[in-house]
């Protein structure tokens, strides 16, 4: 069939296989370009299937030649229709993975059931023993407690006062002014239950008492702080909340592998155009308006420049550079004082008229467009694609 994008307000209900095969070649590509990096040899990905955790399942098999797993939840194609771009990119990987001698398997189902990750444990038992390094980027809004069945939903609000600031309709290009009414402390429990840290620590815990994890085993999650003008409706709302319970449980984590030597770390990555971040209000101006400033100094990075950046220059290192907080920081381009200082006078400026000059609404739709399959050169999206597309290891 012919697939082309079809939008429906923050989310494309269609996406390309041969667009994400070629999204996923690229980033194999680029980390192969970088050289090798002497780093981890087993590896399972929690969230493995788009954004940071793609780029790190690639990252582990290209740069390190690891063996990988990866866990997702994403929704097969059916005779007609397609198939979520997790399971595209997914398809691409393995195939590439499989051509290049390398081992890659894949489940797909809810990553927060005590079910997936029982199954989980015992594909690492059979095929691999043991990892050494366990990526956790799961990205969802909703959670279903494995302990008492009750379905959590995450929520994006301000703690405290309402927030009213601009945002921009990254489809038409149209600043406007948004308020969100604050959180009460029911949707601060809830996000906190689903973006936190318990999850995390639930994965290592099992994982630990299977005797799957190596000795000296790393484990690391991902997390974002940002600039001031978006703390109010991130960092210091509902989901930074989130985010500072899951940076505590990496030292509970720690002393919990205590016993084998283990590590776990957060690290803090740069702002980047994803399904989640398009549907924050703010989120994607200010993205916008970075892209511009960064991309002007040669700084501007995406998902696979960042893993490639974090497992060469900081996890794979003599000595990790931590933050006072004990957090990897590979947002400190982003966060450089010129770049900020820039974004902000920008900021106070943008409104509709002016956006397609001070920003880069073009890269930001390009890319969200990239997160679907669509948009790439050398792709024919005039040309028949199959939707049946398969996952090697999932058939």
């Amino acid at each position: 069939m012919i697939i082309e994008p079809r939008m429906r307000g923050f989310i494309c209900l269609t996406a390309h296989p041969v667009g994400c095969a070629q999204n996923v070649k690229n980033q194999i590509e680029y980390v192969k370009s970088k050289g090798k990096i002497d780093g981890a040899k087993k590896v399972l990905v929690i969230g493995a299937s788009t954004g940071f955790g793609l780029a790190s399942r690639i990252t582990s098999a290209f740069g390190c030649d690891a063996s990988t797993i990866g866990v997702f939840f994403e929704k097969e194609p059916s005779e007609g229709k397609t198939a979520t771009p997790g399971w595209y990119n997914t398809a691409a990987f393995e195939t590439e993975a499989h051509n290049a001698g390398l081992y890659a398997k894949s489940i797909n189902g809810d990553a927060f059931s005590d079910e997936i990750k029982n199954q989980t444990i015992e594909l690492i038992k059979k095929d691999l023993g043991q990892v050494d390094l366990v990526i956790y980027s799961l990205a969802s809004p909703v959670r279903m407690h494995p302990k008492t069945g009750v379905l959590h939903r995450s929520s994006l609000k301000p703690i405290g006062q309402k927030f009213t600031n601009k945002t921009v309709d990254f489809h038409t290009g149209n600043v406007s002014e948004v308020s969100i009414e604050p959180a009460n402390q029911e949707d601060i429990d809830n996000t906190v239950v689903v973006m936190g840290g318990e999850d995390w620590s639930m994965w290592m815990n099992a994982m630990k008492a299977a005797g799957v994890l190596a000795v000296g085993a790393t484990t690391v999650a991902y997390s974002y702080i940002g600039p001031e003008v978006t703390e109010a409706v991130y960092r210091k709302g509902t989901i930074g909340r989130a985010k500072d319970h899951l940076e505590a449980t990496a030292f509970d984590i720690t002393k919990d592998l205590a016993s084998i030597s283990g590590q776990a770390y957060v690290s803090v990555n740069k702002a980047l155009v994803t399904q989640a971040s398009s549907a924050i209000p703010v989120i994607p101006l200010y993205i916008s308006l970075l892209y511009k400033t960064m991309k002007e100094k040669g700084l501007h990075e995406g998902c696979i420049e960042q893993m490639q950046r974090l497992y060469a220059d900081r996890l794979y290192t003599n000595t990790i550079p931590l933050d006072d907080k004990g957090r990897i920081r590979i947002d400190d381009w982003e966060m450089r004082d010129d770049v900020q200082e820039q974004v902000a006078k920008l900021w106070k400026v943008a409104e509709t008229e002016n956006l397609s000059e001070i920003g880069d609404l073009a890269g930001y739709k390009n890319d969200f467009l990239n997160l679907f399959g669509f948009g790439f050169d050398g792709v024919d999206y005039q040309a028949d694609a199959n939707e049946m597309t398969l996952i090697p290891s999932i058939q």
